[in-house]
């Protein structure tokens, strides 16, 4: 009873490790050109046509930074339920930005990890890739709330 509930805590840890090693390399990535270019990001928040011109350049400051913050606390394993949390929050944020877009049928680039007007434009495969991390996003939440539960319970 005790290698099989041992293999199966391996397993979990293992899958845990993979996800957030994923998310922290796509959420510094995605990080490095926005803070790079904030003036072209700024244009690519702008696009989505969906905040106050008064909101546009601070979304455009702040947010690269807290997916490079997130990114390193995912790296890093350190403070995993509220970086597990925001990442799920960013992530459906993101999803549901690019569905509203596409529906919309406006012919954007995504700004997702590149700022300049030479990246892909949107498409359903971007919301494909981006419902793929929003999936890892809930996985890495749900094991880092199980994580803390067990640990909770085993002091």
């Amino acid at each position: 009873m005790t290698n099989t509930k041992d293999a199966q805590s391996y397993k979990i840890g293992i899958f845990y490790h993979s996800i957030r090693l994923i998310l922290a390399c796509v959420f510094i990535f995605a990080s490095i050109d926005k803070i790079l270019q904030p003036q072209a990001f700024a244009q690519a928040v702008f696009d989505y046509q969906v905040l106050h011109d008064s909101l546009i350049n601070l979304v455009a400051l702040i947010l690269p930074w807290l997916e490079l913050l997130v990114g390193g606390s995912l790296l890093m394993n350190r403070w995993m339920s509220g970086a597990a949390s925001i990442v799920a929050i960013l992530m459906s944020i993101f999803v549901g930005l690019i569905f509203f877009n596409l529906v919309r049928g406006l012919d954007i680039s995504c700004g997702c990890f590149l700022t300049g007007s030479d990246e892909n434009p949107m498409s359903k495969l971007t919301l494909f890739r981006d419902i793929l991390f929003l999936c890892l996003a809930f996985c890495l939440l749900i094991l880092t709330i199980y994580k803390n539960n067990i640990r909770y319970n085993t002091q």
